[in-house]
């Protein structure tokens, strides 16, 4: 069922956009909007668009139009953390979770999630865990991920097996502690007008557990959609860069509150 006023709101989805006329045409929003159809707890969907310069953001705001549960917020292009970070702290769920937009993990998968909430403040989908399924990946990305996991690992997220996984799930009290605090991928890159996506994922689980909050991994279903915007080395490159950037950030004292 949709929300029906603002308190009753269990779930909020946030899903970022940015130039997404291809995915809109693989059936994407019906393919949502059929998963929800079939809930019964209550949600709301919030589309970020991140500076679309096709037509995204109108098709978007007749989706929202045409139904109740949906709206869009409308940004300047800044990249994933910025986008993704308006969604989360406009919500209005008592769990909100973020899903990229071309549904690689495709919603549905947020009910193998649910169950951990009862113990954990943060419940994130995984690659990695024992269980997941990655499909029509290429060898290259997966060695790659590999090796960026490693070093994830390594410098700052012991522990945590896919950090990358975007279909993350937040109680409101963690979003509000968290988002609001974000530094490499919220303050110098907007400042930048950066709109790298990057080791935006990995900033948010360190503040996670700078906050001692309890984060449960969980195995979920991926399937790999390519894409142009990705440049595996560089990108691989810029994202170590931004992992050890996350790490002097917290040395020099940018996550105190």
């Amino acid at each position: 069922m949709s929300n029906k006023s603002n308190d009753e709101i269990f779930l909020s989805v946030v899903i970022p956009a940015y130039n997404e006329t291809e995915n809109i045409k693989r059936g994407v929003l019906e393919k949502i909007d059929g998963y929800l159809q079939t809930c019964d707890y209550t949600y709301e969907v919030i589309f970020v668009d991140d500076g679309s310069t096709d037509k995204t953001r109108e098709i978007l705001q007749k989706f929202a139009d045409e139904h109740q549960y949906a709206r869009v917020i409308a940004n300047g292009h800044a990249g994933k953390g910025p986008t993704v970070s308006a969604g989360m702290l406009a919500a209005r769920g008592a769990w909100r979770l973020f899903s990229d937009f071309d549904q690689s993990t495709p919603l549905c998968e947020v009910e193998k999630l649910f169950p951990s909430t009862k113990d954990h403040q943060i419940v994130i989908g995984s690659r990695g865990a024992q269980g997941a399924k990655r499909e029509k990946e290429p060898i290259y990305r997966h060695i790659m991920g590999w090796g960026f996991n490693v070093l994830t690992q390594i410098i700052v997220l012991p522990g945590i097996k896919d950090s990358q996984c975007g279909f993350k799930l937040f109680s409101a009290k963690a979003t509000r502690a968290i988002f609001p605090r974000l530094h490499v991928y919220a303050g110098e890159r907007a400042a930048k007008k950066d709109a790298f996506t990057g080791a935006f994922d990995v900033e948010v689980l360190y503040l996670a557990r700078l906050k001692k909050m309890s984060i449960a991994e969980i195995p979920v279903l991926w399937q790999h959609r390519p894409s142009q915007r990705v440049a595996p080395v560089k990108d691989s490159l810029r994202m170590l860069r931004d992992i050890i950037r996350i790490r002097w950030a917290s040395w020099t004292g940018k996550y105190k509150s």
